[in-house]
């Protein structure tokens, strides 16, 4: 048994015996080198690849270091001024104007897109407050008595704005004029408090009197809608139960015009038709503002400017304060609407006019849901990191978010003071005489 066993084993002749350690040297030194050329390789492309991603790495961290540096300059060349936003409507229909009960604090979050901890966030410099109210239940009566009830509650969302301020003086501060956003402007991300002006939405509010009007003004507003979502003895609106009724202005619509350039009074004609805009800016002798638009050719709303008066505001030297508003932003599917779409309306208006011609006025608490990535007044510096990416430059980013809309406010201030100073009287209404 162990013969054939040993019969059955290879055998090795002595020189294969020999030379079987120095083949297995070659071998292994073989291996090694081959193992060797391997991880060379191997680590040659491990380090290219740190060597990328670290380039990459450096690339978008110094992309996003000149982006916030610009967002930086951004806000500190002009205040961040929105043309509109309705707080003080949603505070009347949800705490019926209360202010001292509690649910209204500098750090209690709301519901809606408005609280001080947001405002805060999204670094606002300067509101125009809307004393919005609605227009009558019977739009179609244009009688003097069919308007009290609206100028009684103008009046009251006025003093509410007032009582903002006043509760609230470590976050507002009232304003007067454009010089007043600029003297409270923090030059930097935080302004120290924001500078509140106020706006009423629609002439149905001044109950057929230009001296309601003009108290108003002296209450501290500082601009007028020619109308809202309905027609008044003025002007045309855009929507209206009854349609055109002027084609445009009224007679006594285009002397309104006048007094409002006389007062310093800023003319607004968001929601208002086609041709009554056409006819205001023929008429107006100050640059005139759309508080709450977009451009026509983007979203084909009656609500939004049109390319022939975009051309017009060019001329005139006024602002169109794109809005937020997603019916106005994306037509078709407003429920889509994003960020994105909002810019499109900037750059499309911006592109066709000039930068110095677009604002910002979002309608925030004025609508049941922002874009996305615009839901509440937190987002204002998103918007402007759009923008930049966009390719907007620094200072046309710092007049789009509040330095336009403040030099045709001090435009219109000078225009003011020009017709007072060569002579031009207040237009007074007509009253009946008592004897």
């Amino acid at each position: 048994m162990d013969r054939s066993k040993r019969e059955d084993e290879p055998l090795l002749s002595s020189s294969s015996a020999r030379e079987t350690p120095q083949a297995e040297r070659s071998s292994i030194k073989s291996a090694k080198r081959r193992r060797y050329r391997f991880n060379s390789r191997q680590c040659c492309v491990v380090v290219l690849l740190i060597v990328t991603a670290g380039s990459l790495m450096s690339w978008i961290a110094l992309s996003l270091n000149i982006y916030h540096s610009k967002e930086k300059a951004v806000f500190r060349k002009a205040p961040l001024v929105d043309g509109h936003n309705d707080w003080p409507i949603w505070i009347r229909a949800y705490h019926g104007n209360h202010l001292y009960d509690g649910n209204i604090t500098t750090t209690t979050p709301l519901p809606g897109h408005v609280d001080f901890p947001r405002l805060r966030k999204g670094r606002l410099s300067a509101q125009f407050w809307s004393a919005y109210v609605p227009c009558p239940a019977d739009s179609t009566n244009h009688s003097d008595p069919n308007y009290f009830l609206p100028v009684h509650d103008t009046l009251q969302q006025i003093d509410l704005i007032h009582r903002l301020i006043t509760a609230f003086p470590t976050h507002l501060v009232a304003g007067k004029t454009s010089h007043s956003a600029w003297s409270n402007f923090g030059y930097g991300f935080h302004p120290r408090r924001i500078t509140s002006y106020i706006g009423i939405e629609g002439l149905h509010q001044i109950g057929n009197s230009i001296s309601t009007l003009r108290t108003y003004h002296a209450l501290g507003v500082r601009y007028a809608t020619l109308t809202h979502n309905c027609n008044n003895i003025f002007a045309d609106a855009a929507i209206s139960p009854e349609g055109p009724i002027h084609n445009g202005l009224s007679p006594i619509g285009k002397k309104l015009i006048h007094e409002m350039n006389r007062m310093g009074m800023m003319v607004d004609l968001s929601h208002t038709s086609q041709d009554t805009m056409r006819d205001a800016l023929a008429v107006s002798k100050a640059p005139v503002i759309f508080s709450h638009s977009c451009a026509y050719a983007v979203c084909n709303h009656p609500r939004n400017v049109p390319d022939d008066v975009l051309d017009l505001l060019k001329d005139n030297g006024g602002v169109v304060m794109v809005t937020f508003l997603p019916d106005f932003v994306k037509c078709g599917n407003s429920s889509a609407a994003t960020i994105e779409d909002v810019a499109d309306h900037i750059v499309y208006i911006g592109e066709r006019i000039g930068y110095r011609h677009v604002g910002l006025g979002s309608d925030f608490d004025g609508m049941p849901k922002g874009p996305e990535g615009l839901e509440d007044v937190s987002k204002y510096p998103d918007l402007v990191r759009v923008l930049l990416k966009r390719g907007l430059g620094v200072m046309e980013a710092a007049g789009v978010i509040g330095g336009n809309v403040l030099r045709v406010m001090a435009e219109v201030e000078g225009v003011g003071r020009e017709l007072v100073m060569t002579g031009h009287r207040p237009l007074e209404d007509e009253v009946e005489r008592g004897w």
